[in-house]
């Protein structure tokens, strides 16, 4: 048996290992023929016991397929290079434009390098020649801040109320499946009007629904909607009533209208309307829409799909519950 100061820089190959491995499987553990197998294998391959030993030991051991160094840069170090690629990205975001286009990275780092950036914490340069566009492209990436993640909108997050009349979602939509060719009420030098769908969706008490021909969206023809879907219905099976804490719709003539906000007002009614998007913000605008069609899906996808029955939508509101 060789001297446990062999030559430790000599590894048996991994074969060898292997059927070693597979031939001390088939010795109990306390068996001395161990022993013995281990030192006919150490001298066969001119190494040490010990060598043998760590060699089976590291067998198994799983090793990383990257270097120790791996999502480092060598030329600065990680705290640096992170102040760098976040002015990059700020770069790339002040300098958007609607169409999608912004500040290169190669141009970056030339402004970076020859000019600077002013920052809260002062004037910021890079020395010439440090930074490597691959290199910026490939910590952006990385750390999240390269810009398809950094503009991308944040995720939505619906409303849903804990209690009857604590938000209601108010629409307006013209009707898909009826028309009214000529009503006896039409006023001369108005127009054709419209038949619409006027619908309000509370998330306890489900939805409300009325037919209406309106000449466009007015105050009145919500405000008569509005005061029918908060007054007690003959319906036993319809709870859908009572004055909302808030109301939420789009952003349209109603909204605007004095006379429909004052009538919200005296209510208590607090009146949510959507918000444009906002590039600062990364917001995606909102419709009181979405949700009327989310609160109906269970009607075929569409809120008209149960009023095909009703013979005269002129004199007869459809009312979904």
């Amino acid at each position: 048996m060789l001297s446990p100061v062999a030559d430790r820089s000599k590894r048996p190959p991994g074969e060898a290992l292997v059927d070693l491995r597979r031939r001390l499987a088939l010795l109990s553990p306390r068996d001395s023929a161990r022993s013995e197998v281990i030192a006919r294998a150490a001298e066969a391959y001119g190494v040490s016991v010990w060598t043998i030993y760590r060699a089976l030991r590291e067998l198994t051991r799983p090793k990383s397929v990257r270097r120790s160094d791996h999502g480092s840069t060598r030329a600065v170090p990680g705290a640096g290079m992170e102040r760098y690629v976040e002015i990059i990205a700020a770069l790339k975001i002040r300098t958007s434009n609607k169409n999608g286009r912004h500040l290169s990275t190669a141009r970056a780092i030339r402004l970076l390098e020859e000019d600077g950036v002013e920052t809260p914490d002062g004037l910021v340069r890079a020395p010439v020649g440090l930074l490597k566009r691959a290199t910026v492209d490939r910590v952006l990436r990385a750390s999240g801040l390269d810009h398809a993640r950094v503009t991308r909108p944040v995720a939505a997050v619906r409303f849903q109320a804990k209690r009857s009349n604590e938000l209601w979602h108010f629409d307006m939509s013209p009707s898909d499946l009826k028309q009214v060719e000529a009503p006896l009420w039409i006023e001369q030098g108005r127009g054709k009007p419209t038949l619409m769908l006027f619908s309000a969706v509370d998330d306890r008490s489900g939805v409300y629904d009325e037919y209406r021909c309106v000449f466009g969206e007015d105050a009145e023809a919500a405000l008569r909607f509005l005061f029918n879907a908060m007054a007690p219905k003959p319906e036993a099976e319809l709870p859908f009533q009572g004055i909302p804490a808030a109301i939420y719709m789009d952003n349209g003539p109603v909204s605007r209208s004095k006379v429909f906000q004052s009538v919200m007002g005296s209510l208590g009614a607090r009146m949510l309307t959507h918000m444009p998007p906002s590039q600062a913000e990364r917001r995606t605008p909102a419709r009181s829409k979405g949700k009327v069609e989310l609160g109906l899906t269970r009607f075929g996808g569409h809120p008209e799909a149960l009023a095909r029955g009703v013979p005269d939508a002129q004199d007869s509101p459809a009312v979904f519950t």
